[in-house]
């Protein structure tokens, strides 16, 4: 973990409980600079909740760090809930978030999931948003969404058929419904048990290794919470059929725009990222040698801090910082 490579932790400004209607409160947590840049840091999944290494991207003596537990996840509550929690949904709260701060526009910064309602909000609000950093952008197409659950069993087949075994067998030329179905159905053990099976494999795809130690209480409890949101979504093609996001691309507004993705990435292939910078006004597409999904692999983290320097230094990305 290239803890060296990323600043220290920032200070915490303050913690808002944001009601955003339909019984739901989001967490929104500010870090760093209270005059500094103004940051929206979009958490993936969907449903992963903000990670405090994440925040750490950022100089805290010219980033105001605003991290927003997306509905569901992280600390908002209802925890894992998916009652009234869509694409949509989400790009409203980040109108209403943007409003009770009183900006006029922010750097908008998501890795995966993150990176797909970053491109989304700027369609929304384009002139909400003055600059975009996409990390790993995941497109939320079908095929995306079909390799992750059946077509990535080519890259790690053991790994594959450990994960597949969670669901019956009736059931594995169709994982995602079924695991849909089991984490919507609060049964602690079945729940438990298909977490477990999708985070492996996640992890596995994501690093090419199969991860040791696995989570148990609390963190166990997230992650069920997480991948029940996270199920939700990607059975409903996370609301971005129509129009697509790569159609959404039309409506994002001409500002400074980055997209990091690591040349090894299998979970959000390198593909996507090629045809989202093709679609994006201004955009640039920087390859992370030998890097896969994981936000912290050194040669990610370092682009991550290189490019917010840059940015809070000149207003772009392109360029000394």
């Amino acid at each position: 973990m290239p803890i060296d490579t990323l600043y220290p932790t920032p200070p915490l400004l303050r913690t808002h409980a944001l009601s955003v209607g339909d019984g739901h409160v989001l967490q929104v947590q500010e870090y760093g600079a209270a005059d500094g840049i103004a940051a929206a840091v979009l958490h993936g999944g969907p449903g992963s909740g903000s990670s405090p290494l994440l925040r750490r991207f950022f100089d805290p003596a010219r980033y105001r760090a605003i991290c927003i537990d997306q509905r569901g996840a992280g600390a908002s509550r209802p925890e894992g809930a998916t009652e009234h929690n869509t694409t949509a949904d989400l790009l409203e709260d980040l109108r209403r978030v943007r409003e009770h701060l009183g900006l006029a526009h922010w750097l908008v910064v998501g890795g995966s999931w993150g990176a797909t309602l970053a491109v989304a909000h700027a369609a929304a609000e384009p002139e909400a948003v003055a600059g975009l950093l996409l990390r790993a952008s995941f497109l939320a197409r079908r095929e995306d969404i079909e390799w992750f659950f059946q077509g990535a069993a080519t890259e790690q087949p053991h790994a594959w058929q450990r994960f597949a075994a969670a669901a019956p067998v009736a059931s594995r030329d169709a994982l995602l419904p079924w695991f849909a179905t089991t984490l919507a159905s609060g049964e602690p053990g079945p729940c438990a048990a298909a977490a477990l099976a999708w985070w492996q494999w996640e992890q596995t795809l994501a690093s090419g290794a199969v991860p040791g130690t696995q989570p148990s209480g609390d963190a166990l409890a997230a992650l069920v919470a997480r991948y029940r949101i996270q199920s939700h979504y990607l059975l409903h093609d996370c609301w971005l059929t129509t129009p697509t996001l790569l159609e959404r691309c039309e409506a994002v507004p001409p500002v400074p725009t980055l997209l990091l993705h690591g040349d090894a990435d299998r979970v959000c292939r390198p593909e996507g990222a090629r045809a989202l910078a093709r679609r994006l006004p201004r955009a640039r597409l920087q390859w992370i040698a030998g890097a896969g999904h994981d936000p912290l692999h050194p040669g990610m983290a370092s682009a991550m801090v290189a490019a917010l320097d840059r940015f809070a230094a000149q207003g772009d990305f392109v360029g000394p910082a």
